[in-house]
């Protein structure tokens, strides 16, 4: 008697091994240059199994690329779940939907919130308080596309279908209801650009040394002032 050939369930078996071994390299290859993104822009960390185990930052981005890939394949609910469930660990909520592109640096995150038609581009950096939501008037795409290389800062809420072009920096506090081109600087409420002129990636967690436009314009008028009593003078 003939004993039994197993070479096909052997060669598929292998197949299915080689297959889960490519999974876990591209999983570990995306999670270490997730922490190396962050350790590259915050001074504060000092190992990777610091940003690994503690960064509630990383956690959520982390919980949003499960949810968002079970959103794709119509997996509402679960998606859902692990949405929420990352919520309540980290207080950082991101709908499943929203699209997230590669090492987004949540810093601190706390009651940061992204909005389910929310694009993010690469290499951006969110701070505490940030909502990239709605206005509650538009239907479809209805919340913001986020460049790469953006700065938002601390409290600032970005609303509505709004882009904000590449290289960019939202001041904290501001509320930017309008789009802002690539490499400008927004702050104020509403915001408005004060700056545009390209950022040096080195200063992209520069929250300080932002423009203030009340400033700007007393410094603008002091030198028309200065200009009008020189003519007078001379006449």
């Amino acid at each position: 008697m003939n004993s039994p050939d197993y070479s096909r369930e052997i060669a598929e078996f292998e197949k299915r091994i080689k297959q889960l071994r490519k999974k876990t390299d591209s999983f570990f290859g995306e999670l270490k240059s997730e922490v190396r993104s962050i350790r590259d822009r915050d001074p504060a960390a000092r190992t990777n199994a610091e940003v690994l185990l503690l960064y509630p930052g990383l956690h959520a981005v982390l919980a949003h690329r499960l949810a968002h890939k079970l959103y794709k394949k119509g997996m509402f609910f679960a998606a859902r779940a692990v949405s929420q469930a990352a919520r309540n660990a980290t207080g950082i909520e991101i709908h499943p939907a929203a699209q997230i592109g590669k090492g987004l640096f949540i810093d601190h995150g706390c009651a940061v919130v992204i909005g389910e038609t929310t694009i993010i581009g690469d290499n951006c950096t969110i701070y505490q308080g940030v909502t990239l939501g709605g206005t509650g008037k538009h239907v479809g795409k209805r919340h913001p596309t986020i460049g790469n290389n953006v700065m938002v800062g601390a409290g600032a809420k970005v609303l509505g279908p709004v882009v904000i072009g590449d290289n960019s920096k939202i001041a904290a506090g501001a509320v930017v209801l309008k789009d802002i081109p690539d490499n400008s600087t927004a702050v104020g409420i509403p915001a408005r650009v004060v700056r545009g002129k390209t950022i040096e990636k080195e200063q992209t967690l520069d929250q300080c040394n932002i423009p203030d436009p009340v400033a700007q314009e007393l410094n603008a008028l002091k030198e028309r002032i200065n200009e009008l009593e020189k003519k007078l003078a001379e006449k």
